[in-house]
């Protein structure tokens, strides 16, 4: 068992000795100069032998009070350092992670606790934005993207893959026929400045043409075009993953099933330096894993339709 005198008297000490004032001592102790003087005085009653000299102005160091601050100063330095690094052992580890906003909303917030669960040491820190990632973007840790080019010093892990469709609130199909792509004409083309896949291109690899009557209606994202589709508002090109719930339940619908059927792959990206690359590992490995559910319920959807196929679609 250690042999120890009472540490706050000793922590007392080596403050007085360092500035060679019981005041200074009270001051940065945050305690009264009466304190340190009764610390000190306890200290050298432990170990029987004086450590200041004291003069009504003066105050200075024994011989023996000389060393002893020499062993403690050191002392006090590496302890102080140990904790230090606890501290920063123990402090969460941060992890930027940047994605498009309608993403972000529609499926990774609902689904990021479970990789907390997971890491509950990691500190999840979420942005959005619209543009592609620059190769000198110093702002996240991993970026979630669409069809990303592959950029010099970054990896890209693929963790779902998007089915990108028309698709409009079922009511539209009760009101008006909605069974080929001429049909459109009757409805309003909903649009977004970030689809990735425009209704001229859907229009020709359905085997029909974009009319220059055709009614559109235009947002700048994805969010507030997915929202006019669930108001009945017109016919919209999103990712199935984003409204496979509203399809399960049968409020949205794809009106021409599997025609045009677009795929798209979605990615997570990182640049090769990494510091913390457990943290990014382990979030990339649970991105994958929540996207491969995504893709079994959305198969599972496809197939009680009759569309078996899907997944296999080019």
């Amino acid at each position: 068992m250690r042999k120890l005198p009472p540490l706050n008297a000793v922590r007392t000490f080596e403050a007085a000795a360092r500035h060679v004032s019981f005041t200074h001592a009270a001051e940065e102790l945050l305690v009264t100069h009466g304190a340190v003087s009764r610390q000190v005085a306890l200290l050298e009653d432990w170990f029987g032998v004086k450590l200041f000299r004291r003069a009504p102005s003066q105050l200075t160091l024994t011989a023996a009070g000389q060393i002893y601050f020499r062993e403690v100063t050191a002392i006090l330095d590496r302890l102080a350092l140990a904790s230090m690094d606890m501290q920063q052992h123990l402090a969460p580890a941060v992890l930027r992670v940047n994605a498009p906003p309608t993403f972000a909303m529609r499926w990774l917030i609902g689904r990021i606790s479970a990789f907390q669960r997971k890491r509950p040491d990691v500190e999840l820190r979420l942005t959005t934005s619209l543009g592609p990632v620059n190769a000198n973007d110093l702002g996240s840790d991993v970026a979630i993207r669409g069809e990303q080019p592959a950029m010099p010093g970054w990896q890209s892990i693929h963790f779902m893959t998007e089915l990108i469709a028309p698709v409009c609130h079922v009511d539209l199909l009760a009101r008006d026929e909605l069974k080929t792509p001429d049909d459109l004409l009757k409805h309003t083309l909903i649009t977004y400045l970030t689809e990735p896949y425009d209704w001229r291109q859907w229009l020709l690899s359905a085997g029909g043409e974009m009319s220059s009557n055709q009614t559109m209606l235009r947002f700048e994202q994805m969010y507030f075009a997915l929202h006019a589709t669930q108001e009945r508002m017109g016919v919209g090109l999103f990712p199935l993953f984003l409204v496979i719930d509203e399809l399960v339940e049968n409020r949205l619908c794809l009106p021409f099933g599997p025609l045009g059927l677009r795929k798209r792959a979605y990615s997570a990206l990182f640049r090769d330096d990494v510091k913390d690359w457990n943290a990014i590992s382990d979030f990339c490995s649970w991105l994958t894993e929540a996207g491969r559910e995504t893709e079994q319920v959305t198969k599972a959807w496809t197939e009680s339709m009759g569309w078996a196929s899907v997944f296999q679609t080019q």
